[in-house]
């Protein structure tokens, strides 16, 4: 069922959560532990993350340094069936343009489509460490939005493969939204125009980076409707559950703490102390969402479901 739907069709607010993907060597199990605990508020879709190829050198016999690429954690495609299959959940799996041609692309979309999977998250993906900036596969995507427009494509019955006939897709695309604007945005202003780009070409509904502070979710839903993105815009919450998140979560994701929350973290003195501080500060928010009339709370979880729990036991 696509997520356009169980919006449509929802009379509360939803929930929802994205898990990541297991280091390779571990087994499934590691990924059923992570979404068991969270079942009981019957969330309506699964988001599966993908991370890309990364390099490594390796010196050979001649003393010339060979690169290798690898894959830490395995694809989205096999993870996604596991979860419908066990779950009867819908399962969302991220695609991305890095490290991908067109070609890669559609056959995967052409697997997802036969394993009766209806939705997708088209995101341009981020650069690889060895990378000082965003380098997209030679025959693949550079934006968002062209992947998007092969989805659309597809949908149509378009395929890269025009010697053959194949039925035409049906895959409701999401994309990501960023409150507190894309880091290589000029402003929020430039960022809201691609954010429209990629509407315009084809996305159905949105799912935000995270934030602490709802007005800004709020103010950017807002500045959406004015300038014609009318879809769905689900907010994106991440508990801060360690002490090294204090400082990492706005360096990495290039967000703000409310005044009201970094008072509170600047008192905590242990990891036990932050994980309190996250519970409390995510249920606050969750309830304002909420009562907001907000149409789904998704929650970033990185398959540690303890902190989600604990936030959604009091919100839903």
């Amino acid at each position: 069922m696509k997520v356009t739907d169980h919006i449509k069709d929802a009379k509360e607010t939803l929930f929802s959560f994205e898990i990541l993907p297991p280091l390779k060597g571990k087994s499934i199990q590691s990924i059923y532990d992570g979404i068991d605990p969270l079942m009981e508020f019957n969330p309506k879709f699964v988001n599966v993350t993908y991370h890309r190829e990364e390099y490594v050198y390796k010196e050979r016999d001649n003393g010339l340094l060979e690169k290798i690429s690898i894959r830490k954690r395995p694809g989205t495609v096999g993870i996604c069936a596991a979860i419908m299959n066990k779950y009867d959940v819908d399962a969302v799996p991220h695609l991305i343009c890095g490290g991908f041609s067109k070609e890669e692309t559609e056959n995967a979309l052409i697997d997802l489509q036969f394993l009766g999977i209806d939705n997708v998250l088209a995101l341009r993906g981020d650069s690889i460490k060895t990378e000082s900036s965003f380098r997209p596969h030679k025959n693949g995507h550079s934006f968002a939005k062209e992947l998007i427009e092969q989805v659309v494509d597809m949908n149509k019955g378009n395929y890269l493969m025009d010697d053959i006939h194949l039925e035409p897709t049906g895959f409701c695309i999401g994309a990501a939204g960023y409150p507190e604007k894309h880091f290589e945005a000029m402003n929020l202003s430039t960022d809201l125009l691609h954010l429209k780009e990629k509407v315009d070409a084809g996305a159905e509904y949105i799912v935000t980076q995270m934030f602490f502070d709802n007005q800004k979710y709020f103010d950017f839903v807002k500045a959406c409707r004015i300038i014609g993105i009318n879809v769905p815009i689900i907010p994106g919450l991440k508990p801060i559950k360690s002490m090294n998140h204090i400082s990492f979560l706005p360096k990495f994701f290039h967000i703000d703490y409310p005044e009201e929350l970094s008072k509170e973290l600047l008192k905590c003195n242990s990891n036990e102390d932050v994980k309190n501080v996250g519970i409390e500060w995510g249920v606050h928010q969750s309830k304002e969402l909420k009562k907001a009339g907000v149409p789904c709370i998704h929650y970033y979880t990185m398959s540690n479901s303890e902190m989600v729990k604990a936030i959604a036991s009091k919100t839903f």
